[in-house]
């Protein structure tokens, strides 16, 4: 294999410090002017409690901001000529470099996903690993934490079907933990428990994460020839969106995510960090080093670590491996939530994970660089507290300033000097805060200018040109919105609520409802309308100023439906808006999953709707060849209790006599994880009198008589 030109194994941790060095210089530089006009504003009408508390959370929040801009401009300036320390660079991907011989497992842990995309994801895979000639060196692992047992049975039925039809047996396995401890985390910890050892490397997806068989043997060929690195991550892109929502996030991600990314890899270099998916281990030291504590006490700060990535990362680089962030690797994608209330749901599963880093900031042995991004990871979240904060302060401060003689404001001041009235000092900070925002866009099209080519496939000037004025007005308005869930999410997690571990609602499914956003925008409206009264009692002024804070919150409710509406999203696409590069060329491992979906069918034929709740149990109990396969998946004991075994003949008599809604949840899933009760039930159920039977299974009967007859596959057998 040719080496190219940068060994990571000779990073200059000098050059690394120099880096970092200019990153923080830069910030102060682009921060410091902002924070001293705010500080002057102040002083020109005299400091008290709520100006100093004032001054404070804006200079936090403002140093966030210009660290965004900051790591624009860099990412621009190192894309314009080439980055130096790339991970990517440490090897020569030109040519033929042969077959794999380092055994890799690709896992997909799951919970509740709908199986379809699933599957689909996992089929685009392994035909590409397939097509690139690698597949003697992967092995593919479907980790399922589901506790429904709709989506546990489908899985079950579509993962057998799935080797049958790739003729992959011994290469696609299907896990089901009977308890999901730790949630993810605890699902790859399983998996590197049982399997660990026979695999050098683990490459990590998400239920949502699409990736080609070139990407994957790229990650290994960089672990290969770099062996003092124990973790990659790639940064995938966002595809496959529809809403309005999913194709704005896709289009800002890929015009201003290059560069970014490149900033971010600037100051990072082998101190990266870890997103948890779409990412290869190095399996041996991830096994030895990166088992995660339990944090004394309980929630909302101690318990079972939830935000794991961040943590392993941290680990892993304390015991002397390097983590590289590998930003433009290619043919590498996600999927994003399609509407605000599960975008929501999303940053209400990570919050409290990243609070829980507020323990480990000066926890002992980390890298410095890590300490850096729990507090980022932190503050990411408390960001939106702090800017309800600032905003209240700010109709505060104003309703003070009201009162006092308007010659005030030119007594004190270094800008008086400058001959600034206090509105002229304050419309310069609000220019200078809107620059810094606007940067990172004014820097991609630049960047897009020079890449005519990039420019073709984002539609032409025209499409870019309308993509980011709507993207940045529909962000504006959205982002208060997302404040006002925030400062919730941090208020119920101090409070001690637990967080419900629900599945983020991805395509088509995803789509907005009328009545879902009434009821979780209601609440957003009558605040955003109390505070416009309000803020315009104390000074109109202000109520202008503020406006598209308050005008985002009254106006949510059609403002979500509308983000979050399919027909809106197709429609914009037709128009050419928000297109992206990979829905104008799109590549191959993603037109595998839009020609895969259809192919597998609709996810389920219509079910009558008393069996809808309990029809995985059904098929499971009916079918022969799911009840054979699921229990073919269990594991069997070799001497049950005699109290178990009275236990399970009790629940499977009054499931029989009685239907499924006769007995609680945790018993149905019970039966279902003991395998002599599943045999039991499909034979009792198939030889009883229709007179011993309860309605429902008499139903039951009847509609999978209807049905049975027409599947095909064994995959469509079980999905109807």
């Amino acid at each position: 294999m040719k080496v190219a030109a940068f060994d990571p194994s000779r990073l200059d941790p000098a050059l690394a410090a120099r880096r970092r060095y200019i990153v923080a210089t830069l910030l102060l530089l682009a921060s410091g002017p902002a924070i001293i006009v705010m500080a002057d504003l102040h002083w020109r009408t005299g400091f008290d409690l709520w100006k100093i508390l004032h001054l404070g959370i804006f200079s936090v929040l403002f140093l966030l901001v210009a660290l965004g801009a900051v790591q624009a401009a860099i990412g621009y300036a190192i894309r314009r000529r080439g980055e130096p320390c790339s991970i990517l660079r440490s090897v020569d991907f030109g040519g033929d470099h042969g077959v794999l011989d380092a055994r890799t497992a690709v896992v997909m842990p799951i919970c509740n996903e709908e199986v379809r995309r699933v599957i689909a994801g996992l089929q685009a895979a392994y035909e590409s690993v397939q097509e690139s000639g690698q597949l003697s060196a992967c092995d593919f692992f479907l980790l399922s934490d589901s506790t429904d047992p709709n989506r546990w049975i489908e899985e079950e039925a579509a993962w057998l079907s799935l080797t049958q039809q790739l003729g992959a047996k011994g290469r696609i396995f299907y896990r089901k933990r009977r308890t999901g401890v730790n949630k993810k985390a605890g699902n790859i910890a399983d998996f590197c428990r049982r399997w660990g050892r026979h695999y050098r490397y683990m490459v990590v997806l998400d239920a949502d994460s699409i990736i080609s068989g070139r990407a994957i043997a790229r990650l290994v060929r960089l672990m290969e020839r770099n062996r003092g690195v124990g973790l990659i991550q790639a940064a995938p892109l966002l595809a496959n969106g529809e809403t309005i929502l999913a194709r704005l996030q896709q289009f800002a991600s890929r015009l201003y995510g290059p560069a970014a990314g490149a900033g971010l890899n600037f100051w990072q270099l082998s101190e990266s960090n870890y997103w948890g998916h779409n990412a290869i281990v190095r399996l041996n030291p991830f096994m030895r080093h990166c088992s995660l504590p339990e944090l004394p006490g309980d929630g909302p700060f101690g318990g079972r670590i939830m935000s794991h990535d961040y943590v392993e990362a941290a680990l892993m680089r304390r015991a002397g491996w390097q983590v590289w962030l590998a930003a433009d690797l290619e043919e590498n994608y996600e999927e994003c939530p399609a509407n605000v209330l599960d975008l929501a749901k999303r940053d209400r599963r990570w919050l409290q994970g990243n609070l829980q880093h507020t323990r480990l900031i000066v926890a002992r042995g980390f890298h410095p660089v890590n300490r850096v991004h729990f507090i980022l990871g932190i503050l990411s979240y408390l960001a939106s507290p702090l800017w309800l904060a600032l905003l209240a302060l700010s109709a505060i401060i104003a309703a003070d300033n009201a009162r006092l003689n308007p010659a005030v404001y030119a007594s004190l001041g270094f800008a008086r000097h400058l001959h600034w009235s206090l509105a002229g000092e304050s419309l310069v900070l609000f220019f200078y805060t809107l620059a810094l925002l606007l940067l990172p866009k004014a820097i991609a099209l630049l960047e897009l200018r020079e890449r005519p080519d990039d420019l073709a496939a984002f539609g032409g000037w025209g499409a870019v040109w309308k993509g980011v004025g709507l993207e940045t007005g529909v962000f504006t308005l959205l982002a208060p919105v997302l404040m006002l869930f925030h400062t919730q999410f941090i208020a119920l997690t101090l409070c001690g609520q637990p967080i419900s571990w629900g599945t983020q609602r991805r395509g088509r499914e995803g789509a907005s409802a009328w009545g879902e956003a009434i009821r979780g925008h209601a609440a957003h409206t009558v605040v955003g309308l109390v505070a416009a009264i309000c803020v315009w009692s104390i000074d109109p002024r202000l109520a202008l100023w503020m406006s598209p804070v308050l005008l985002g919150l009254i106006a949510s409710i059609p403002l979500s439906y509308l983000t979050g509406s399919l027909e809106a999203g197709l429609a914009l696409r037709r128009q050419g808006i928000f297109l992206t590069p990979e829905e104008t060329r799109p590549p191959e491992v993603l037109e595998r999953i839009r020609r895969s979906l259809p192919e597998l069918g609709p996810a389920m034929r219509p079910v009558p709707a008393p069996l809808a709740a309990d029809y995985g149990l059904l098929q499971a109990v009916l079918d022969p060849y799911v009840n054979a396969v699921h229990v073919a998946l269990l594991r069997e004991k070799e001497e049950q209790p005699l109290a178990s075994e009275e236990r399970f003949g009790a629940l499977r008599a009054q499931l029989v006599c009685a239907g499924p809604g006769a007995i609680p949840r945790r018993d149905k899933v019970a039966l279902l994880l003991d395998p002599e009760s599943m045999r039991l039930l499909h034979d009792e159920i198939w030889a009883a009198p229709a007179e011993r039977l309860d309605p429902w299974w008499r139903q039951a009967i009847r509609h999978y008589s209807m049905v049975a007859p027409a599947p095909e596959t064994p995959f469509d057998r079980a999905a109807a």
